[in-house]
């Protein structure tokens, strides 16, 4: 009879898995990259006396003297651009509605995002800010960016970055995502000039982000209950407390918190039993990451939300005084 394996064999065991699955999602992500070479552009910004780089895909269908949409998608913790544009298939909605996507580079190893804005990574956070402020000036210049539509999403540290940029950014993104998000920033350090729209899902099995909140077996830090945060973020956005709930899809519920102050609804999906995982969009390991819905498409609800909330012409003083201001 075979003895069982010992403990550092089945550490040894686990370490191996991990790695194949890292190196599938790469080879997935390089054929991801060269599929979409002929309309995809690597560029870099100069901010804050450093270089920051980023990826950007521009549709075969887009005409400079047509002001033109900007969406934001922001990598996770660990993550990557390509990584991150491979598994939300936004360029695929961009082919269909005409719009750009820009995946920026966190910085540090492994690639993140200073998403709290607490006082020890204070420094950080502005700077990452700065990022994504200067790399909508840049890309402004390069391309006829509709003003009124610049949208920002996120998986995890990317959601939780889309959040800080809706508080810092909000005279600048229009209406902002999150999958998976990790929402660490606290409630004192939101002070929005405009409550921002918001769509989020969030998977109850997510056992990296956990959606009953507190410390999960990879990050020990203090998540909020997800749940309890949006019905706090719809508070604050002056929405109805007393939320609708939405048709449920398959394992998908939802509810919109509606009635917000300049139309900032909140709306939020619940994935029963769901992982740390994009629904709709490219699987991953699940038993790294838990499972993977179909039932919706994540990407595809958050661009339907984008496109009823541009900025409208209460917006459009706080746009003229925050460049007065500069």
């Amino acid at each position: 009879m075979a003895k069982p394996p010992t403990s550092f064999q089945r550490r040894l065991l686990k370490g191996l898995l991990i790695l194949m699955a890292v190196f599938a999602l790469g080879m997935g992500t390089l054929i991801a990259v060269f599929s979409y070479q002929v309309h995809r552009a690597n560029g870099e910004v100069l901010t804050s006396g450093t270089k920051r780089a980023y990826l950007l895909y521009v549709p075969k269908s887009y005409q400079s003297n047509q002001p033109t949409p900007l969406v934001i998608c922001i990598h996770g913790f660990g993550e990557w651009p390509a990584h991150v544009m491979d598994i939300s298939r936004w360029n695929r909605l961009a082919d269909e509605f005409g719009f750009l996507v820009v995946y920026p580079r966190g910085s540090r190893f492994p690639l993140h995002w200073a998403s709290n804005d607490r006082p020890n990574e204070g420094v950080r956070s502005r700077r990452d800010v700065q990022f994504i402020s200067d790399l909508i000036d840049q890309l402004g210049r390069e391309y006829n960016i509709d003003a009124k539509r610049v949208y920002a999403n996120g998986l995890s540290n990317g959601g939780g970055m889309s959040f800080l940029l809706a508080c810092r950014l909000s005279e600048r993104i229009a209406a902002i995502g999150g999958v998976s998000g990790a929402y660490l920033m606290p409630w004192s350090a939101y002070t929005p000039q405009r409550p921002v729209p918001t769509i989020l899902f969030h998977g109850t099995a997510d056992k990296i982000v956990p959606y009953h909140g507190g410390p999960s077996r990879m990050f020990k830090v203090p998540f909020p209950d997800v749940p309890e945060w949006v019905q706090s973020l719809a508070a604050r956005n002056g929405c109805d407390p007393t939320p609708v709930p939405l048709i449920p899809v398959g394992e998908v519920t939802g509810v919109r918190y509606s009635g917000g102050a300049s139309n900032a609804e909140v709306v939020f999906y619940t994935v029963a039993g769901g992982g740390h995982t994009w629904p709709g969009g490219k699987d991953m390991p699940a038993f790294i990451t838990g499972l993977t819905t179909h039932d919706v498409d994540a990407t595809r609800l958050m661009w339907e939300f984008f496109q009823q909330h541009p900025m409208n012409r209460v917006h459009d003083k706080i746009l003229r005084r925050a460049k007065k201001d500069l």
